[in-house]
């Protein structure tokens, strides 16, 4: 059994994107969701089991938040608690697109202590334990050095650069987009982007990993208003999410219509 809670995480994904990549080549059925959430795949489900029965197997004593998993209010009374999204970016795991990923995270009285984003197809395992850093296929990451908003390089879906979201209009920047919310922010753990932003409420199982990846590589983290994000909250969602490098952070928060 593994010895630590990121050795544990980290297993599991590896066998997640076992089972999904089998899925992903044999095909799959897909079903839309009765609350308009979107689709999910027999993928997301056997995923889902597979991940419960190993997760909370070996640590019998963790509470239990997934995207797939009926909720109950169990878990708001456990310290410690696993948060996951069996396959995050399912949309395009139907449409044949390679960028979705496993979202895993350990959570001790409200703050991811140990995390891993995995997409198979790409081959990149993000891993983080707070206060050790983040790391990409074991090897060390950090946010970009970037300090200003105008000319940053974002990831961000069109409707959020309207203008109307932005004090005097949308800034100057560079957009891009990933489909998968915990890959978008270990993409700016990774350095590769300055940041990213949803203004929409954002579901914890999409973000406690990529938080604390994020966090670990030098990147500041809140809602849309700037707070702290506290998980294994009762509504189980934040408002949107802002992760950027510190100076665009801030820059951010400042341009944004409250």
């Amino acid at each position: 059994m593994p010895g630590s809670d990121l050795d544990l995480l980290t297993d599991a994904a590896l066998a997640a994107g076992e089972i999904a990549c089998r899925h992903f080549r044999d095909g799959h059925q897909v079903w839309e969701k009765d609350d308009g959430q979107g689709p999910v795949t027999e993928a997301d489900l056997e995923v889902d089991a597979m991940l419960l029965e190993r997760l909370t197997g070996a640590r019998p004593d963790y509470g239990w938040m997934s995207e797939e998993s009926p909720d109950g209010v169990e878990r708001l009374s456990r310290e410690r608690l696993f948060i996951v999204d069996p396959i995050d970016g399912t949309r395009a795991f139907t449409e044949g697109h390679k960028n979705w990923s496993h979202s895993l995270a350990v959570v001790v009285a409200g703050r991811p202590v140990a995390a891993v984003v995995f997409l198979p197809l790409l081959n990149k395992l993000y891993t983080a334990e707070r206060g050790r850093g983040a790391r990409l296929n074991g090897n060390p990451v950090a946010a970009s050095p970037r300090q200003s908003l105008i000319g940053a390089d974002l990831l961000v879906a069109h409707p959020t650069l309207h203008d109307r979201h932005w004090v005097g209009g949308a800034p100057d920047v560079k957009r891009h987009f990933r489909s998968s919310l915990a890959y978008r922010l270990a993409l700016v753990a990774e350095g590769r982007f300055d940041g990213m932003l949803t203004l929409r409420d954002s579901w914890e199982w999409d973000t406690a990993a990529g938080t604390l990846i994020a966090e670990e590589s030098g990147a500041r983290v809140s809602d849309r208003l700037g707070q702290p994000i506290t998980f294994n909250s009762l509504k189980r969602y934040s408002s949107g999410i802002l992760c950027a490098t510190p100076g665009v952070h801030a820059d951010m928060l400042a341009r944004l219509e409250g």
